[in-house]
Order: structure tokens, then sequence, then C-alpha cells
């Protein structure tokens, strides 16, 4: 229950807020439509109820042929709590074009809310009828009943791309508008690959289409085309002379009618295919003239109707402040490609680059709009200075003649900086600072001296360049073959790492045995020394074991002590690891005894092995 009350104040409440929205009457109808074509014009008022509409009874140009049939329409929107309700009702006429030509169909008026709310015009052009349709009127044909074999082919006047140029010939740095507008009978599935033109020869400036534009109707050779425009460009010559710009291709997927029907309940029923396409645009040719003769010194490449502004922040201030003079140049034409004026400073001031503004918009004649030059400079010493008139020439469209336009010549004071002690440069003009600087203190010392006659070329310096580098290559090469064979002798590099692998495996059994680690202090140290063997004697560990080690070891050179040591060290491992565990005294010494015999062995000298 609760629940449903709130549903019905949540209503009223939309409702309210509903009747408290802006109520609009507007007025909607096609932009083109063909003599002779049928199509609505709408009428429709949002959020509110109206009574008396008040629309033409007759319209120029046109036959009212049915009307007005009334539609409304409800719609809520609840979103974050937040309820929004629109009404909408639509008053729709039927009309017949019956005149060629442009016409205005005059606003109408109806009552809401106890107000009168006035509908905007609608402009209509009415074009001619199309020349296929008048050859091909309905019911001349008769259209069989079964089905029958079709193709579907587009002919060159069905879809295609005009290049049109809002003119062929024009002046160097002229703009004018290339415009790729496509044309079709059919009806479009996709758009595929677009190849647009290289425009060599020319500044490019692309005007921002939007991308939700829609088909309007427009009467070419005859017949009347559903066009969009795929692109226009402003374009601006870089050079005279006649400037061709190539063909471009363009890609669509078309539903054509194969003239093929088949049978259903309804009636038989045409059979569409669908047919790519590949269409191409002719090339155009621009005929660019020169500028005529006389051109001022200071031409800024400027094309078009511009007129100059300025403005300046300051003309009395103090050493070290800055100053900003503002250009504005207003108007038409090439305006991204204008020269920033010359502005002619004195030399007791510090100039910076100038910052460009550009505020520009597309049109026809070229770029309109502003382009704001903000020069900035900085006195640095006090005086009395000129600022000379900056000038600004460009090619006026209009008179076919060059014009210069200019400022005022200014006057800076610039007094003496406040802070001037802690800069006592600012105290003096530039001229008299560049007399100090250019006067320069005499250099004591005993000066060094380069004879003229001394080249790199042949000096000892010069061959050593040579001998350096390639001794240094000799000596590497050297040391490079002995690395390769001593790593070619593997059983010299693993004798020599037996010693090496020993010792770290007796320091980490030392690490067991400081930590009273007696199992592992074991077989720690078993691991060394069969590992030590197994190196010294180039024999696997594998194939290593008790029997053999005496025969090995007195081959190797080692004496019968020597060899009763290292049985003595494996035995005793070997029995510790599975008796009771020793005391620390006899680790100690098992330990002292191992190092002992490696060392020996180490320091003893490898006897000949004898082939049996």
């Amino acid at each position: 229950m609760q629940r449903q009350l709130y549903l019905v104040i949540l209503l009223l409440l939309s409702f309210a807020f509903a009747q408290a929205q802006n109520v609009t009457f507007k007025a909607s109808a096609p932009s083109a439509v063909a003599k002779g074509d049928q199509f609505r014009l709408v009428y429709v008022l949002e959020n509110a109820e109206g009574k008396n509409l008040d629309a033409p009874s007759t319209i120029n140009g046109f036959e009212i042929l049915y009307g007005p049939a009334i539609t409304s329409s409800s719609s809520t929107f609840i979103a974050n709590g937040k309820a929004d309700m629109r009404k909408t009702e639509s008053y729709i006429f039927t009309l017949s074009a019956t005149t060629e030509g442009t016409f205005t169909i005059p606003s109408a008026t109806i009552q809401a809310d106890g107000k009168t709310y006035t509908s905007n015009t609608v402009q209509i052009k009415v074009l001619p009828p199309d020349k296929t349709r008048q050859n091909n009127q309905p019911g001349r044909g008769q259209q069989s009943s079964v089905p029958r074999s079709g193709s579907a082919n587009i002919t060159s006047s069905d879809a295609f791309i005009r290049v049109i140029p809002s003119k062929t010939k024009i002046r160097e740095q002229e703009a004018f508008v290339v415009t790729f507008r496509f044309y079709t009978t059919l009806d479009v599935i996709d758009i595929g690959k677009i190849e647009f033109p290289e425009f060599d020869g020319f500044m490019v400036e692309d005007q921002d289409l939007p991308p939700a534009r829609q088909l309007q109707m427009e009467h070419y050779n005859g017949r009347n085309y559903n066009v969009i425009n795929l692109r226009r460009t402003l374009l601006f010559p870089q050079r005279s002379g006649k400037i061709t710009i190539p063909s471009g291709k363009i890609e669509m997927l078309f539903r054509v009618m194969t003239g093929a029907t088949y049978p259903t309940i309804f009636g038989p029923q045409p059979v569409a295919s669908e047919v790519r396409k590949m269409m191409t645009t002719s090339p155009l040719t621009i005929d660019v003239g020169e500028l005529p003769a006389g051109k001022p010194d200071n031409f800024s490449n400027g094309v078009g109707t511009f007129s100059l502004r300025e403005s300046i922040t300051e003309t009395d201030i103090k050493a070290n402040d800055p100053i900003t003079l503002t250009l504005t140049i207003s108007g038409t034409g090439n305006m991204k490609l204008l020269k920033n004026p010359e502005l002619v400073l004195p030399k007791d001031f510090e100039s910076y680059d100038p910052k460009i503004t550009n505020n520009l918009n597309f049109t026809d004649n070229g770029l309109t709009g502003s382009r704001t030059i903000e020069y900035l400079f900085i006195p640095r010493y006090q005086g009395t200075y000129k600022i000379p008139p900056v000038e600004f020439s460009y090619f006026d469209t209009r008179s076919n003649s060059y014009k210069t336009l200019s400022t005022r010549e200014y006057t800076i004071n610039v007094a003496r900086d406040p802070n001037a002690g802690a800069n006592a440069a600012t105290s003096f003009t530039q001229t008299e600072v560049e007399v100090e600087q250019d006067i320069r203190h005499i250099k004591t010392g005993e000066p060094s001296f380069v004879s003229t006659t001394d080249f790199l070329v042949g000096s000892t310096a010069y061959y050593l360049w040579y001998i350096i580098p390639i001794l240094l290559f000799i000596t590497a090469f050297i040391l490079y073959r002995k690395q390769i064979k001593k790593n070619a002798d593997v059983i010299g590099m693993k004798t020599k790492r037996a010693n090496k692998i020993a010792i770290k495996r007796l320091k980490q059994a030392k690490k067991h045995l400081d930590a009273q680690e007696k199992e592992k202090f074991y077989e720690e140290v078993l691991r060394a020394t069969w590992g030590y063997l197994s190196d010294k004697l180039v024999i696997p560990v594998a194939d290593l074991n008790r029997e053999n080690i005496e025969s090995e070891m007195t081959a190797y050179g080692a004496d019968s002590k020597l060899i009763n040591e290292f049985i003595y060290i494996l035995d005793t491992c070997e029995f510790a690891r599975y008796a009771p565990a020793e005391s620390d005294t006899a680790m100690d010494e098992l330990y002292a005894t191992t190092v002992d015999a490696i060392g020996e062995m180490e320091n003893g000298k490898k006897k000949p092995k004898t082939k049996n």
C-alpha cells in the first residue's frame, strides 16, 4: 500500500514538473521535394495541451491534401530519484508540391495554458520532377507473378561523386573551397575505403562537418538525387600556374533492385541485390595567377580583406617594467599564412618572441576571424624612446591592389628603476654600457703561443692514433686465444677448481660445526672429500669407492700416509652418519684433518701415470 501511494505521489510530482517545463511549438518539413511529390508538414507542441490551432489554410506552391491529423504521446523517465514527464502533440498535414521554386510556409499559432505560441516558418525548395520518373509512370508495365531472372547493375548516373570548386580561376594565396559531394538514387548499405586526392601545391584547411548530417535532395542533369557532402576543404594555392587535383576514390555497397520478383501472400515482391561499386572523381584543374607587380617590401603574404587594430599597455613606465603591444588583424583570407608585422624597437629594449592567438572560422572565401599578436618587450635603461609605426601590407581581393595598414607612433618615457642600487646598470644608457664593455683589462703573465707551422698530420700524435689501437687489438687477440685454449683443457680446468670447491664446502661444514649440527657437518665433510677426489683424480663420483681410491691416489703420486688420511676421513664420516654422535673434540679433529689432507695434496707434486 505504501509503495502504491509513493508511486501516485511521484506521478503527481512528475506531472507538475512537466507543466513547469518550457513549452515549445515547432514546425518541420523536408528542405527539398520534387514537383508532384507528397510530403508531411508537422507542427509539434511539447509539454502542454494545445487547442485552437490556427494553421495556414492555403500555402503558395503547395496543395493541402489532408490535415490536420492529431497524435499525442507522453513518457515518464525516473532517474536518480527525479521524475521527468514529457507530453507531445503532433498536428500533421499532407501536402503536394505543385510549383517549382523556393517557398516559405508561414508560421502557425496555438493556444496552450492560457498563452498563444507561434511556430517557426519552414522554407522548402521544390525541384523539377525526375526525368526517369516521367518516362516510367506506375501502371504502364506489367510485373510477372512468377520469379524471373534479373541483373543488378549500377550505371554512372545512379551513383557518383562530384568535385565542386567554388572557383576555378584565382590568384596565388587566394582561398577557394572544394566540395566532394556524393549523389545517389540507390540505398547505401555500407561505405568502404575512401581515398581523397592529394592537394600538392595547396595549403589545406578542412571544414568540420557534422557527424550526424542527413541526406538532402538536389536536382542535377534532369534527375533528383539524394546528396551529402563527404568533405569540404579550403585550399590556398602556394604557387602560380595550372595545378591539377588528381582523382579520388570511394567504395560503397548499394542495395539494387534486380528487376525480378517473387510471389507472396501480399502480391509480387521485388528482389534486391547487394552490389559493391568503386567510384572515381574526375581530375580538377585550377588556374592560379601570379600576384601583380609592385609588391611592397614588407608584404605579409596576406591575400584577402583585412583590418588592423593596436593597443599598448603603458607608455610611462620605469626601467625593467614590461610593456605589451597588441596587434589584432581581422578579416577574411589566408589568415594562418600571414607573416607577423615587424616591430622595430630601440637598442635599449629587450624583446621576446611574440605570442600568437588565432580565432578563426571556416567560410567559402577563406578563414575569417582575428589573429592577435602580442609583442612583449622590456626597457632596460631610463630615457625617452620612439617606437615607429608597425606596417601590415597585403593584397586586397576586392580592389585587386596592394594595401598597407599601419599603427601610430608611440613615445615611451622610461624612468629610473627605483632598485638601481641592486642593479646600477639601469642608471646608465645602453651606449655608456657598451663603451665600458668594449675596454678590456690587459692580461698579465707568460703568454702561450702556438706555431702556425705545426700540423697534426705527420706528427707523433698522428701516428700514435693508428699504432695504439693496433697494439691493443693484438694484445686482446692473444689473451682471447689463451683463454680459449684454457677452456679447451677440460681436465686441467676441473683439477684447478677442485681445491676451490672443496674449500667452499668446508666453510659450510664449519658453520654446521659451530652450530652443533653434527649430522649436517659429517654430510658436508663427506661431500667435500668425495667431490675433491673426483675433481683431482678426474674420476666421476659414481665411479669412486673405497677400494679404488688407494690405487688412483698412488697413481696420482700421493704417499701412503696421505692416502690413509683420506680413507680415515671417509670411514669416519660414513660411520658417524649411522652411529651415535661423536664428541665435539672428535668433530674438530676431523675438520682439521680434512683441511690438512686437502692442503697437503694440493702442495704435493703430481706424478705421471704409467701405462700398464
